[in-house]
């Protein structure tokens, strides 16, 4: 049975006002049309259509389309016993795993939205998310539990689900791993007898029946809090139109993929708006197989693609760096993947030119961010529409997007010149939830201010220059964070770094770097300056180098900037004569 949920193209020629829809590849629309559904409306067509198509992979165990989505409807049942309704919030705290993938689509099932949580928050962390979203239900990991029980206390969180990682693994692996691994790791907490404490599989002790949990297109699917890089992290709200559309732009982008036939490296958390509309919302949508990787191990990576074979894996930089700086990508075979799409955070030009040395493999620039659900902008996948290395590269169909000035944001900026990056398309947010200025503020007459500073060219590839919130003012010029660190990843000893701008009496600021060497490199501070002379204007030259074993970032990847300028401000005020 084919699938209901396709894409439908309203327009395949090049549009007036579009430019770019001229490069893309052959057979990706320049205007699709959206069909009136929710997000779960996904799982219900691949279940329907492909019922006995691969859905999860986790520690080599597949289970069906049909398995997730009769799970996934008793646990909508299980929810409402719990009392769970229409518009309440179900935050959950997992990693990859099919217990994600039921929680998601339960919930969504049960009419509640959907506040994903890092699994590597910190208590505080975790109670601001919860507190901040109004969420009753919280899923979480065994593991988890003891941050989970801190967490929620003070909260409207009145149930927390709890499950093991072992609870889907093979039957001899669990045992393994009962034996070896469940209490020296802690996932054996118990809970058994606390306040709103409930096992997962209890919940899931319920009838599989279809109900209507009345939600509709537009109501919000997801309270997606952004990753606070740049300050508070905020909830941005995505409705179950934006997520659609987003999923559906992104399988046009994908002209290979065929329904029921695609397996997919699922290595991006789904926690993370990437993760979720990239990797799994796709999957779903094509009823494609998903590799679930619960964390990011590069050699259990490497024999999962080996042994079954994904033909797209979308990652992050750290993930090719981790394979271009790694002994063991050269000893599995990685020929299976026809597409590499990097996103969530900005792909250096020689760690792109390395990877595909390495591997052979395609791989492109993508761009996105949490408002808009998440991507905006990449590169033609296959070759046949123009590729251009260092640029996020174009629109998605049904996506504007222009440059603006930094000064007001009304004047638009002519090709070649910098500014920053508006966008207006299908899959924008809703807004903040609860953050009326900061909505204000983001969102203008339609437009989505990203806060990227960006450059577009003639044929409308766009080049991200730098956070606007992280320019560096040196003496009056414009130093982008991102040039340095080119500059520095092109030195032979240096595996990664971050440029920041430390206050100068005359300057007004100079330029810092942070430098992790590659193991067993050696470079002294002048080798490096000394590099960048040859790469960069005097001004933009680190006047000083850290080195340090490792750089903050979140677990997707983004370097923390605003963490190492908080951490020199704080060591230069210490050493400040008083």
């Amino acid at each position: 049975m084919a699938k209901k949920i396709a894409v439908r193209a309203k327009d395949a020629a090049p549009m007036a006002g579009r430019p770019w829809t001229r490069h893309y590849d052959p057979g990706v629309p320049a205007t699709l049309a959206y069909p009136h559904v929710t997000m779960h409306a996904l799982l219900d067509d691949a279940a329907e259509s492909y019922p006995d198509a691969v859905a999860t992979i986790f520690f080599n165990a597949k289970r069906t389309y049909k398995s997730i989505s009769d799970e996934a409807w008793r646990f909508a049942n299980g929810l409402r016993k719990l009392g769970v309704k229409k518009g309440d919030r179900v935050a959950i705290l997992l990693p990859n795993t099919p217990q994600f993938v039921v929680a998601f689509f339960g919930a969504l099932r049960a009419g509640a939205t959907v506040v994903p949580c890092n699994p590597l928050y910190t208590a505080p962390e975790l109670h601001h998310q919860l507190a901040d979203s109004g969420a009753t239900t919280l899923v979480a990991l065994s593991r988890l539990y003891p941050v989970a029980k801190a967490a929620r206390a003070g909260t409207s969180v009145k149930n927390v689900i709890v499950t093991n990682i072992k609870e889907e693994m093979p039957p001899l692996l669990r045992v393994m791993f009962t034996l070896a691994k469940e209490k020296k790791d802690g996932h054996r907490q118990p809970f058994a007898g606390d306040q709103g404490a409930v096992a997962f599989r209890d919940v899931l002790d319920a009838p599989n029946a279809a109900f209507d949990g009345g939600t509709r297109k537009d109501d919000i699917a997801l309270l997606q809090y952004t990753g606070g890089t740049t300050g508070v992290s905020k909830g941005a709200m995505l409705s179950h139109r934006a997520l659609v559309a987003n999923i559906l732009q992104c399988r046009a982008w994908f002209t290979n993929l065929k329904d029921a036939t695609g397996t997919a490296m699922a290595v991006m958390p789904f926690f993370h708006v990437y993760g979720l509309t990239v990797v799994m919302g796709l999957s779903i949508q094509s009823a494609s197989a998903m590799i679930l990787e619960p964390q990011f191990e590069l050699e259990r990576v490497l024999k999962d693609v080996q042994k079954h074979k994904p033909n797209t894996f979308s990652g992050a930089p750290r993930i090719y760096n981790a394979l271009i700086n790694s002994p063991l990508a050269t000893k599995f075979d990685l020929r299976s993947i026809e597409a590499c799409v990097s996103g969530s955070a900005p792909l250096l030009v020689e760690t792109h030119r390395r990877f595909v040395e390495l591997t052979g493999a395609k791989l492109v620039e993508g761009y996105g961010l949490t408002e808009a659900a998440p991507v905006t902008h990449c590169n033609p996948l296959f070759g046949q529409g123009k590729q251009k290395v260092g640029t996020v590269g174009v629109p998605y169909p049904d996506v504007d997007s222009k440059i603006v000035d930094l000064e007001t944001g009304t004047r638009d900026v002519a090709a070649g010149g910098s500014g920053e990056l508006v966008l207006r398309g299908p899959q924008l947010m809703d807004g903040y939830y609860n953050q009326p200025e900061e909505t204000a503020m983001t969102l203008r007459d339609g437009w989505l201010y990203t806060g990227d500073i960006a450059t577009v060219d003639a044929d409308g590839y766009v080049a991200i220059v730098d956070r606007k919130k992280e320019m560096i003012i040196v003496s009056g010029f414009n130093v982008y964070p991102r040039e340095v660190e080119e500059a520095l990843a092109s030195h032979p000893a240096v595996l990664d770094s971050a440029a920041i701008g430390v206050p100068h009496p005359i300057k007004g600021e100079e330029v810092k770097a942070f430098v992790v060497l590659k193991p067993g490199a050696k470079a002294t501070a002048e080798d490096i300056i000394a590099h960048c002379r040859t790469q960069l204007a005097p001004f933009k030259v680190p006047k000083d180098i850290e080195f340090r074993e490792s750089l903050p970032k979140t677990l997707i990847g983004k370097t923390l900037r605003r963490q190492l300028a908080d951490e020199d401000r704080k060591k230069r005020e210490k050493v400040a004569p008083t």
